[in-house]
């Protein structure tokens, strides 16, 4: 077995699920526009990527374990291509969202898998060069995905974005079959169906309930209704985690402060960071008036950082620790967010605008990888993959509720008549993402204040965004 067959493969897997949670924010104005869709339904475009994505996250790793990591994966490739065809075909927003939730549904398969078989190809002492090379083009796929969509949007239409995945897949699932070995996981678990209803439950009721709540009213039976559902959906899921014999998600684990801390600060984080994505790309085509390739470009100045500051801080982690890091850079991503809620209109200058994206983008990649150490170092080396399974689907969800309650700003206060109307809305929107950001800072000061001892290996991104 050549084991750069296993790592070039699995990154390409990696990087198809990746660059789709945000190659669709630049094409969002054109979707809004060829579709004729209501802020819900663009929110739903979104959102059911991602729920579907964070749900089925852990369940997807239980199936690889049980049925064959490779089997799994190239299972998961083939549902995740069937539904980008779905998307790019999608004559309305019901379609797209439906194709939406089913590709995320695939990317669910293929994402822990991917870094299931590659860790399974190299034995421990090669194994983090590979991990980095894979969480590093993965990385690179999500700060790409807003300029890639912008430039195929514009160049040729939205829908090529979905369709840019057949061709890729067409070339990795058979190359996965021919030069990947099967692996299965130890014991191979089973999957916690109850769960896995009442999470979905929970997460689907309180969404809804936000997403209608600007339409129906906070008063309708349909949004008391789906947040009182939601809320008795997480308190059995609770209950039930509590009393099963495999929990989807080991509920003793947060007994540990820098699970728990780690945990809620990073979904502040990614609340925060994918809510203001999914406005900011808007921002600079509708109220600013940018085409999308050059909304793509000037979102560089926010997004580009990652591939700078995030693997520089996740190598002070271990020396200063993870809650200096964590607190600072969500600190930071609060300040660059308020500042350009401040100063936000239709007509500042673009060069107004790179510093607090700077900001921006600085503090959110040294709170990325400092609250994901928070989370794996609290626990033993037999924990690790289920402590970063919770931390990975904590962060798909935090982007949806993200999404969703900035989006309810937004509503109330603009809209989409014209550029001053989406301004005011976007404004006091991505404020409270720094506010968000804000309350992910003062979590992270609960994280342990001790120096990392142990190294654990890197998880890649799984964005998501789709944003």
């Amino acid at each position: 077995m050549d084991r750069r067959w296993v790592l070039g493969l699995a990154s390409a897997a990696s990087v198809m699920v990746a660059l789709d949670a945000t190659v669709v924010t630049t094409a969002l104005s054109r979707i809004r526009l060829d579709l004729g869709t209501s802020i819900e339904q663009l929110e739903w475009t979104v959102n059911a990527y991602s729920l579907s994505f964070a749900v089925l996250l852990m369940t997807g790793a239980v199936l690889g374990d049980r049925f064959g990591r490779r089997l799994v994966l190239t299972t998961g490739l083939a549902l995740f291509t069937a539904a980008s065809v779905a998307c790019a075909l999608a004559p309305n927003v019901g379609w797209l969202i439906a194709a939406r939730t089913v590709q995320g549904a695939g990317a669910a398969l293929v994402m822990p898998l991917a870094m299931a078989l590659l860790s399974a190809a190299y034995p421990p002492p090669d194994r983090p060069k590979a991990l980095g090379i894979f969480a590093g083009l993965t990385g690179l796929a999500v700060v790409a995905g807003p300029v890639v969509g912008g430039a195929v949007t514009q160049g040729l239409a939205w829908q090529w974005i979905f369709w840019l995945n057949l061709p890729i897949a067409l070339a990795v699932i058979p190359l996965v079959l021919l030069r990947v070995p099967e692996s299965r996981g130890a014991g191979g678990g089973g999957v916690d169906a109850g769960g896995l209803v009442l999470v979905t439950g929970a997460a689907l009721g309180l969404v809804w309930g936000l997403v209608r709540s600007n339409a129906a009213g906070w008063s309708s039976a349909e949004v008391v209704g789906t947040l009182v559902a939601g809320a008795v959906c997480g308190a059995a899921f609770v209950a039930w985690e509590r009393a099963v014999k495999r929990p989807m998600v080991p509920l003793g684990l947060f007994r540990l402060r820098g699970f728990a801390a780690g945990n809620a600060s990073g979904l502040f984080l990614y609340a925060s960071l994918y809510g203001s994505l999914f406005f900011a790309a808007q921002y600079f085509q509708v109220g600013r008036g940018d085409r999308p390739l050059a909304a793509g470009l000037h979102l560089l100045a926010w997004t580009a950082s990652v591939t700078l500051v995030a693997p520089l801080a996740g190598r002070q982690v271990n020396r200063v620790g993870a809650r200096p890091l964590a607190a600072l850079g969500l600190a930071l991503q609060a300040a660059g967010m308020g500042w350009l809620g401040l100063i936000a209109t239709p007509s500042v200058p673009y060069w107004e605008l790179i510093a607090p994206m700077l900001i921006a983008g600085a503090g959110v990649s040294m709170a990325m990888p400092s609250t994901q150490a928070a989370v794996l170092n609290a626990v033993t080396p037999e924990q690790i993959g289920k402590a970063s399974g919770v931390f990975n689907t904590g962060r798909q969800l935090g982007g949806v509720f993200g999404v969703a309650v900035l989006a309810l700003v937004f509503s109330e206060s603009g809209g989409y008549a014209g550029p001053a109307a989406f301004t005011d809305g976007f404004a006091p929107a991505i404020a409270v993402s720094g506010a968000l950001s804000l309350a992910g800072a003062l979590a992270a000061l609960a994280i342990p204040g001790r120096r990392i001892t142990r190294t654990p290996a890197p998880a890649a991104p799984v964005l998501t965004p789709s944003r």
